[in-house]
């Protein structure tokens, strides 16, 4: 099938309602149950995918009787080869989703629900034992769809020295006192540097500015764009505002040589990231060089930042749901979850895990445990990453002085109506059938 003839099915298929799931556990039995050899095949991303092997191997020895086939797909064909299996049918049993896809997926009808499986076997996956924020993101319309296997988020990197010689002797909690901050650094460096580094092209910072003003980005049930919303136009306003006092650059990350040399030599200090790049700093950055991380600073104390991560979920149509959730309860143990940020660098999603040493221990990681305790969702609606992708856009015509901030929020507003279009007329067809 070609590519437009499957985006034009998936337009249509991802608003037909879901039919009702099978019987949980037994329902759908596949014939390798009766047979008493189960094969179970479970698909995951990137690295992830390379890691999960071992595991299968360990989940193998200790349940004889069921086969795990893992396949290893690369991120950047991952969510379009799920589109594809599903329009053909030939979805895994298990697979990786990024939380941000759940949505998606699950207004598909692709997803197993969970609810019922967790009610029945609570101990083995605990839900008061996730991150709160990082849980809300495998639910959707009030059902569990997925279970968090690891967790990101994004905190700010800065330079302890630069801020330290600046009379800042701690991290800023506050909008205003990491604006002031940033505006003592700026007094100390040399011409041509700029405090803080928010590449233009990256989404997540101008969002999680609004959603730190308590900005719900979206209205009426997820049918309407709300970036006039004044809560988020006062985030927008402060992010664009720290481009306009040349307290960042109006540069997206491909105008950047690199933001290793960059913040090494001192001409920038702050940087909003994630703990993918807690093992680059270390790599990158000169011995001499004094850094670390803190949680995010909000408008009148610490804020909230997105959660991010990937979940494991069950396809509703598979044969090996009793399989499945052995899987899916291994995978959550929160020993296996420490020995598996060991190996890949991925936080686990388990609260508990972090008092394995070696995450309690790690004073670059202290920030992320803070943060995740306060992290919330982006809208579960299934044109979120295009959604998010126009806010950069419009935040950086904003902020290269283009457009003013009334005329990017009017766009923006415009711009994702017309997105969300489709949403609004299948909600109201399903209303009217009821």
């Amino acid at each position: 099938m070609d590519r437009g003839a499957l985006l034009a099915r998936l337009r249509n298929a991802i608003w037909l309602p879901a039919v009702a799931a099978g019987l949980l556990l037994c329902g759908g039995c596949a014939r390798g149950e009766a047979s008493g050899t189960q094969e179970l095949r479970v698909w995951a991303f990137g690295a992830e995918g390379e890691a999960l092997a071992p595991l299968a191997q360990e989940f193998e020895r200790q349940n004889p009787g069921i086969r795990v086939r893992v396949q290893q797909i690369p991120w950047t064909a991952a969510h379009e080869k799920l589109l594809t299996a599903y329009v053909g049918g030939a979805l895994p049993d298990v697979a990786q989703l990024g939380n941000t896809w759940i949505p998606e997926f699950a207004a598909l009808g692709a997803l197993q629900a969970l609810d019922s499986l967790v009610a029945h076997d609570s101990a083995a996956i605990p839900l008061a034992d996730y991150f709160p924020g990082v849980l809300a993101t495998n639910v959707v319309d009030d059902t569990l769809f997925g279970v968090p296997w690891y967790v990101d988020t994004r905190v700010m990197f800065y330079r302890t020295d630069l801020l330290r010689a600046a009379g800042v002797t701690s991290p800023p909690t506050t909008w205003a006192a990491w604006r002031d901050a940033l505006v003592r650094v700026r007094a100390r460096q040399e011409p041509g540097s700029y405090p803080a580094l928010l590449p233009l092209n990256e989404w997540a910072q101008p969002v999680i500015f609004g959603l730190q003003a308590g900005a719900p980005l979206l209205a009426d049930h997820g049918t309407l764009a709300a970036f006039r919303d004044p809560r988020f136009r006062r985030g927008f306003e402060f992010y664009i505002q720290l481009f306009k006092d040349r307290l960042a650059p109006p540069l997206a990350a491909t105008q950047i040589a690199s933001v290793f040399q960059e913040f090494g030599a001192g001409r920038t200090a702050a940087y909003i990231t994630g703990p993918w790049n807690v093992g680059e700093f270390r790599k990158r950055l000169p011995a001499s060089v004094e850094w670390n991380t803190a949680p995010l600073p909000g408008p009148d104390s610490g804020g909230v930042s997105l959660a991010g991560g990937s979940s494991i979920v069950i396809m509703r149509k598979s044969g090996q749901r009793r399989a499945a959730w052995k899987l899916l309860a291994f995978l959550a143990d929160p020993a296996r979850q420490a020995a598996f940020f060991v190996k890949t660098g991925d936080l686990p999603a388990r609260r508990s895990a972090w008092d394995d040493p070696a995450l309690a221990g790690d004073r670059y990681l202290a920030a992320f445990r803070t943060q995740l305790g306060r992290v919330v969702p982006s809208p579960a609606v299934p044109e979120i990453e295009l959604i998010v992708s126009r806010v950069a856009q419009a935040a950086e015509r904003a902020a290269r002085g283009q457009q003013t901030i009334d005329d990017a929020l009017a766009g923006l507003d415009a711009d994702v109506d017309q997105i969300l279009e489709k949403r609004r007329w299948m909600l109201a067809q399903r209303g009217a059938a009821r």
